[in-house]
């Protein structure tokens, strides 16, 4: 299955050097917990979470209207094309321990963005199907991976300048 038939197309963005504020505001309007960050040209160049916004605004001692996005992003990306494999990426969210990958076009360009949340709901509209593409136990191999706290996989704490606990 290509990533292009689950991703959200509909992604909100922000910018780097927008207010941390600004990208909370996105966050919950649209109800998510992360946003791709951009530059001029659409091109994603990190991502943003509610915990970072939240451990920057911590760690600096400012609220989030006094920092930029910039500041707490992470610019650790990973990241997969609509024409990639379902398995693949859940290879990638595994191994890197993220939820969620940015959908990109061959110029880096956002043009989506998978989640965990759209294989399990594809898992489940194949089991009332009576597929199994999207097979329960990868799904959980996958969830239980990033679930699994730093310190029992040996990565400790960020050494990337960012307070957040993962990429």
């Amino acid at each position: 299955m290509k990533i292009a038939t689950l991703m959200t197309t509909n992604v909100a963005t922000c910018r780097l050097d927008e207010p941390l504020s600004i990208a909370a505001e996105r966050m919950w309007t649209r109800d998510c917990g992360v946003l791709p960050v951009v530059d001029t040209d659409e091109t994603v160049v990190g991502m943003v979470t509610d915990r970072d916004i939240c451990m920057s605004a911590w760690m600096n001692g400012c609220s989030p209207q006094a920092l930029n996005v910039a500041t707490a992003m992470s610019r650790s990306l990973h990241s997969c094309s609509p024409e990639d494999e379902l398995a693949a990426a859940e290879r990638l969210m595994r191994t890197n321990r993220i939820r969620r990958l940015p959908v990109v076009d061959r110029g880096g360009k956002l043009v989506g963005i998978l989640s965990l949340a759209d294989i399990v709901r594809e898992a489940e509209r194949e089991r009332g199907r009576g597929q199994h593409e999207v097979g329960p136990s990868e799904v959980a191999d996958t969830l239980a991976n990033i679930c699994e706290p730093p310190t029992e996989l040996g990565l400790g704490r960020r050494t990337d300048g960012h307070p957040g606990a993962h990429p």
